[in-house]
């Protein structure tokens, strides 16, 4: 029995070591954490069940029955972040690189397939070279088993994917299909062609970094929704993450216990909107006062800054946050606004998470370049978004809600549950200015005559009182009062219950 033992536990040591200690300490010497590392510093300690330890590749072709490791180049299995349980895929690089191979993708479609069935986030610790070459077709077969589970697990479980080495070719279109992606800043980077093929093929010279570095996909393509310095600060902002998101979407979000008295008052935002409406101010001044303990968790930050999108907690349960931010742009949307809040959106709504959407906004940004890409449908899929949401949805006007943007932003006609307007708020079809030079286009010659026409219409429509008399705004509140108002909205909403029609699934502009 003894002999029986050891060997388990040989064994044990021997796939603890992944490809070897020369592999794992040119790992670390790129800065880069081992595989095992990886997954002791994103569980809580102690918690980690690993699955399929000494499974090894079936790959009978270019010699490859000579070299075995245990566990095929990934680790997998469950464990719990701050007592709640999650599933855990990461790729070690020591072995064949992290390349995948048919029974590489069986370890991880095993976890996912659990997952599902139990109801528990899925996180994904990718450093890959791609598809294992030796094993062809076989190897494509098992990213393309993967995806399929990335698709049916969407809406069911939260998925995240955190890029921590290369990602490259088909590879990337797993994290693709997650929730929320994040890299790690010079050793990680994405790509569905290289920098040779993009050479050989277009004649551009480029890096890796360049091509599909942290930066480019935080601030230029929008796949990533954030970037960290190293593997210790994304794992520990990893954990942080999966405290503000429900386990699956049978449960509610969590709820923390929380040191901060709902009905704070913050006198400072009396006096957050300047006097004059075209200077701008910061929206996440406004988010950080009203969230418990001004504890903000923001989503792509980095990528289209006009509008604001993350997680706050309000009364200890998890709230999303959609807000204006005129500081970029005056807070204009446009395209990539449009479809960074869009996704944001449809995600708080997958896991019954509530939404809360402060507006300031003067409409969608002009120009060509606008209209030839296509603002139309991917404003489309901002308004579709917050039509088509069932969860709580709570709005504040802060101050511009003009035209179309007004309609899109939580109005009340797109099943707003609780609207409501601080004084400074305008709320109208177009800024006074662009009013009266089209009512009153023949007096345009005569200054005197303009300035009093759009002094009248300021002071017709430069308010929440009209809206607010058609019952549009269900209360004009003072801007000190506005965490204790929305804490008690979401309070009075959290026995809603709103269901869509029956359908197989709807069709959003995509």
């Amino acid at each position: 029995m003894k002999d029986i033992l050891a060997e388990l536990e040989n064994r044990r040591a021997q796939a603890r070591l992944g490809g070897g200690k020369k592999r794992i300490e040119a790992q670390h010497a790129k800065g880069k954490l081992t595989a095992r590392e990886r997954i002791e510093l994103l569980l809580d300690e102690g918690s980690f069940e690993e699955f399929d330890t000494f499974v090894a590749h079936r790959c009978t072709d270019f010699g490859m029955t000579e070299t075995t490791y245990s566990g095929d180049g990934v680790v997998t299995g469950w464990g719990t972040v701050n007592g709640r349980q999650v599933y855990v895929f990461s790729q070690d690089f020591t072995v064949f690189g992290g390349s995948l191979s048919e029974t590489h993708a069986q370890k991880i479609c095993k976890i996912m397939d659990m997952a599902m069935r139990n109801g528990a986030p899925v996180i994904g610790l990718n450093d890959s070279g791609g598809a294992r070459i030796q094993e062809g077709v076989a190897s494509l077969a098992g990213y393309a088993d993967v995806f399929q589970r990335n698709i049916m697990a969407s809406g069911v479980v939260p998925q995240i994917s955190v890029i921590m080495g290369p990602c490259a070719g088909g590879a990337v279109y797993s994290p693709a299909m997650t929730d929320f992606i994040f890299m790690v800043r010079d050793t990680s980077y994405m790509f569905v062609t290289g920098p040779d093929v993009v050479k050989t093929v277009t004649n551009e010279i480029v890096t890796a970094e360049e091509l599909g570095g942290a930066k480019t996909h935080t601030t230029k393509s929008s796949v990533a929704d954030g970037a960290f310095e190293n593997d210790v600060e994304a794992l520990a902002e990893i954990r942080r993450l999966v405290d503000f998101l429900p386990l699956s979407n049978r449960e509610k979000p969590p709820v923390r216990p929380f040191f901060d008295d709902p009905a704070r008052v913050e006198d400072s935002l009396d006096s957050l909107v300047p006097e004059n409406p075209n200077m701008p101010y910061d929206m996440k001044e406004l988010i950080l006062k009203v969230a418990d303990e001004g504890d903000f968790y923001e989503i792509q930050r980095d990528y289209a800054g006009n509008i604001i999108t993350g997680f706050i907690r309000l009364e200890g349960e998890t709230v999303g946050v959609v807000a204006n931010q005129p500081m970029v742009l005056a807070g204009c949307l446009d395209i990539d606004s449009s479809r960074k809040a869009a996704r944001f959106v449809r995600f708080c709504d997958c896991f019954s998470i509530p939404i809360l959407t402060f507006v300031d906004v003067p409409g969608f940004l002009p120009g060509t370049g606008q209209e030839y890409g296509g603002v139309i449908k991917h404003g489309a899929k901002l308004l579709f978004a917050y039509g088509e949401a069932t969860v709580p949805k709570v709005t504040v006007i802060t101050r511009k809600a003009y035209g179309g943007a007004y309609d899109v932003m939580a109005s009340k006609h797109l099943r707003g549950d609780i609207n409501y307007a601080w004084p400074t708020a305008e709320i109208a079809v177009m800024g006074a200015k662009g009013a009266v030079e089209i009512l009153y286009r023949s007096e345009l010659g005569d200054p005197e005559k303009i300035a009093q026409r759009t002094k009248d219409y300021e002071d017709r429509f430069a308010n929440p009182f009209v809206a607010a008399e058609k019952g549009f705004i269900d209360e004009v509140i003072m801007p000190h009062s506005t965490r204790r108002r929305v804490a008690r909205a979401f309070a009075a909403l959290r026995g809603k219950e709103l269901e869509n029609p029956w359908k197989k699934h709807d069709n959003i502009p995509l």
